[in-house]
């Protein structure tokens, strides 16, 4: 869903650190290392990663930790690199309909073109197995189409990622696919199905309501919680940073087209919003990696993104303080404050793109999240959206709550297979965990150009939210350097109507393979407060009305 802003800020991140987890605090690096390990094997591993990185931390690097520290103790006192396991208990192979396994695809060899044996597929997938059941629509009355759910098992790490299909209303015979992603870092898919984009959303009363502008009206969809210990995914050990969940999501698209073969050969695209605009780039990069692949992907959608913080961060102050298109939510003061803060935390962000070490990026993440985020997030106005005040769960929309509560009937975890005991919207864990692994501030932008040299890559943004606003994500597009940057940077913005009936939904930029939209008057969650909009956008998107050929 999105960029969970609240476990990162001052006095937001002092809740009490359970008993299972192992704060790092402070000046105590050797305390943690040395420390006894009560925890399973399988938790050994961050310890190890830990150790390694502990190898290449330099004085200065010390030295920032420890003046980060001192500004933000609670935040950085809220160090965790483990979690506890969600409680689950695994269904017997009987109770799925269809099993693949990685290996059996391993093991196929081919004759190329030059009368070698070869691997059918590329990629290490021996230890993955996919577990698949049909979902009775007439059960949950999501939707009326065909449906999957089931599990992506990496055997090896104790590691199960749910996964939920839906055909496409329209063709899924020629129709293409997509896989959504929501963001946090430990959001859950489902969210987005059932808040944004999916066939149905969840009322107040926990009953399903049918959505005539969910994404599946013209593309069969899957919807994927990851990292793992995210929604109704789980694990015994974990994953704190977006390269080793690429490796999971290569896998389990590989599996699932095998196993569907009916969906392959159909165009494929990743779309996702917020800490999607992290995953995506990684996630794309791995699958272009490997040529020899059943994944027939055509390009990438990011909504709302956090891509590249060194050039975002700059429009933090501008959009909290009326230069985004809506009234300022932030006095005079406080964007002072802002603009004094930003100097340092662009020079933090710097050594992290430089080193891409924990070390540096662990406290540009907390420094910059402070003090720029922090002033607009004191203030309870809405971070996903500078019209509204933060009202209901600690993520600002009643809708999470009622979501939660379906997801956790009975009937509704029986219907789709769940094995964990229990459904979170969002894990806080998971979020704390990648911040701590430095991941926030990763430069993964750098993948962008790329992808733009093999597939389109569309960048769009509802111009209301603040925490991944549509001027950051303006800014980095122009400033990305690729070999089309000069065209994309001259090309105009010009107005997006509707294809309906041409009313003005926002603007478009476009050249090459590279696109940007603004939508007017929509939120951090576009499909959510612009939901004809958002689908008029994918249509055209899918159908290559910007894309140069």
């Amino acid at each position: 869903m999105k960029v969970l802003v609240p476990t990162l800020l001052a006095g937001a991140a002092s809740a009490a650190v359970p008993q299972w987890q192992q704060p790092l605090l402070p000046g105590s690096f050797q305390d943690a290392l040395t420390a006894p390990i009560d925890k399973a094997t399988s938790w050994t591993k961050s310890w190890d990663w830990l150790e390694n990185e502990m190898k290449h931390l330099t004085g200065e690097a010390r030295a920032v930790w420890d003046e980060v520290a001192l500004m933000f103790p609670e935040s950085m006192s809220s160090a965790s690199f483990f979690s506890l396991p969600k409680p689950h208990v695994r269904k017997p192979d009987s109770h799925w309909d269809f099993h693949t396994s990685g290996k059996a695809i391993q093991d196929v060899w081919v004759m190329n073109k030059d009368g070698e044996q070869e691997r059918e597929l590329d990629g290490d997938l021996r230890a993955f197995t996919l577990r698949t059941k049909k979902v009775d629509p007439r059960k949950l009355g999501v939707d009326k189409v065909k449906q999957y759910s089931g599990y992506l098992d990496d055997n090896e790490n104790d590691k199960h990622l749910f996964y939920w299909f839906f055909e496409s209303r329209n063709d899924p015979k020629n129709d293409p696919v997509l896989l959504w992603l929501n963001g946090g870092p430990g959001c859950s898919s489902l969210t987005g199905l059932f808040m944004e984009l999916g066939p149905s959303s969840i009322t107040e009363k926990g009953e399903t309501k049918f959505n005539p502008s969910s994404w599946n009206a013209n593309a069969s969809v899957i919807f994927l919680d990851q990292p793992v210990n995210v929604g109704y995914s789980y694990s015994g050990s974990g994953v704190s940073n977006t390269v080793a969940a690429g490796k999971d999501v290569y896998a389990l698209l590989t599996l699932f087209f095998k196993q569907f073969p009916e969906y392959a050969k159909q165009p494929f695209h990743i779309s996702g919003e917020s800490y999607a605009g992290h995953y995506i780039p990684v996630f794309a990069s791995e699958i272009l990696s490997h040529k020899k692949r059943n994944i027939n992907l055509q390009s990438v959608l990011i909504g709302n993104g956090l891509t590249d913080g060194l050039t975002q961060y700059d429009y933090y102050r501008p959009m909290a303080c009326g230069d985004g298109g809506w009234p300022a939510v932030l006095g005079a003061q406080e964007c002072a404050g802002m603009d004094n803060a930003l100097p340092r935390c662009k020079s933090l962000i710097e050594s992290c793109y430089n080193s891409e070490s924990v070390w540096s990026c662990v406290p540009a993440s907390i420094y910059c999240n402070n003090a720029i985020i922090g002033p607009y997030q004191r203030s309870g106005q809405n971070p996903y959206d500078v019209r509204k005040k933060c009202k209901g769960s600690n993520l600002c929309y009643d809708e999470l709550d009622w979501i939660q509560g379906y997801l956790n009937k009975k009937d509704v975890m029986e219907a789709l297979g769940a094995e964990v005991d229990s459904y979170d919207s969002c894990n806080f864990d998971i979020n704390r965990n990648f911040l701590f692994a430095g991941d926030w501030m990763q430069p993964f932008h750098r993948l962008v150009p790329g992808i733009l040299k093999e597939i389109p890559v569309l960048i769009y943004a509802g111009d209301a939210d603040f925490i991944c606003n549509w001027l950051g994500n303006l800014a980095w597009t122009t400033q990305l350097e690729w070999p089309g940057q000069k065209n994309y940077a001259k090309a105009p913005m010009e107005d997006l109507k509707l294809a309906a009936d041409d009313s003005k939904i926002g603007s478009v930029k476009s050249a090459g393979n590279f696109t940007f939209v603004r939508i007017h008057a929509g939120g951090h969650m576009v499909p959510y407060d612009q939901p004809v909009a958002s689908l008029d956008m994918l249509n055209r998107w899918l159908s290559g009305e910007w894309i140069e050929s």
